[in-house]
């Protein structure tokens, strides 16, 4: 008799392998790979490619060391490190991105069991230790230019302060996160992930039209539009806040994520006193998430 397969769920096959939902991911951030690259010259290309190899070696060697099977084909790795490098700016210090990276993989997604099994997206954790421990560096953006200023973010609400026109922060001339600032760039991954149906509309629409509802009642519609634009917003709705691990299964779940997701980043952003606060956001719900489906689970009739 054959030995029973023993495996964590789920346990129905949609047809798609890992290696091929983060391929198409991959295939997704190339544009805002790219756009950062162009826009902030080869600092940005060095970071990202380091961020991505620290990732991969740290996979490699922590299976090595434990003597477990090698994962590192599936390309998760490749696409932690690769969303933690969009989500800094070009002039963080490669080091500190390499240790980014080796925390997301090693303390967040490793030790919980690999992949499936973390309890929040590893690139997000990894980003938020890198901004409490290097706050100085990580935090902020770089310049077009390559210098280290005030993002749109920092700006918005400053009297006299000059902010970049729509069409530019459309485009990504403006300050910020290397793969953040170009939003042209971000809704074709966006677009590229729907027409495969690696994700749905639901989470990045619900998250991001929150901020948008919010800051127009606050701000006006066109502090609104700043703030769609701005920090990491689309980056993290579209890309981070869709993990398959991390976000909740059920559709109700999901949409009081987003929602949740929303909400936090516009009470950081407007009464805290950090600019940004997707990444804060869309950690604190992951950690949500199973209380989430529990509490939206449907019953049977008749279930207690």
């Amino acid at each position: 008799m054959e030995k029973p397969i023993m495996s964590s769920g789920p346990h129905i096959h949609s047809g798609a392998s890992d290696r091929r939902i983060m391929l198409d991911v991959i295939l997704a951030l190339l544009p805002a790979a790219v756009a950062g690259v162009v826009i902030f010259g080869v600092k940005a290309l060095w970071l990202i490619l380091t961020c991505v190899i620290a990732a991969v070696l740290s996979e490699f060697l922590f299976n090595l060391i434990c003597k477990k099977k090698q994962t590192v084909g599936d390309l998760s790795a490749v696409v932690t490190g690769l969303l933690l490098a969009l989500n800094l700016s070009a002039n963080v210090p490669l080091w500190q991105g390499a240790l980014g990276s080796v925390f997301a993989i090693v303390l967040v997604k490793c030790l919980f069991g690999g992949i499936g099994r973390n309890f929040a997206n590893p690139a997000i954790t990894a980003r938020v230790f890198l901004l409490m421990a290097f706050t100085s560096t990580v935090a902020g953006g770089t310049l077009p230019d390559g210098t280290t200023g005030a993002t749109p973010l920092d700006l918005i609400g400053t009297e006299g302060a000059q902010l970049p026109t729509l069409l530019q922060m459309f485009l990504g001339q403006r300050g910020g996160a290397i793969g953040e600032t170009c939003i042209l760039a971000l809704l074709i991954g966006f677009a590229y992930l729907l027409i495969r149906k690696v994700i749905s509309w639901q989470v990045p629409v619900i998250f991001m039209g929150t901020v948008f509802v919010l800051s127009l009642i606050f701000g006006g519609f066109n502090t609104a539009v700043y703030e769609l634009l701005a920090g990491g917003l689309v980056l993290g709705a579209v890309f981070m806040a869709t993990d398959y691990t991390t976000t909740p299964i059920t559709l109700r779940a999901r949409m009081w994520f987003a929602l949740g997701c929303g909400l936090i980043t516009f009470v950081i952003r407007w009464f805290c006193a950090l600019p940004e606060g997707v990444s804060y956001s869309i950690l604190c719900m992951n950690i949500l998430a199973p209380w989430l489906e529990k509490w939206t689970r449907r019953k049977p009739l008749g279930g207690v």
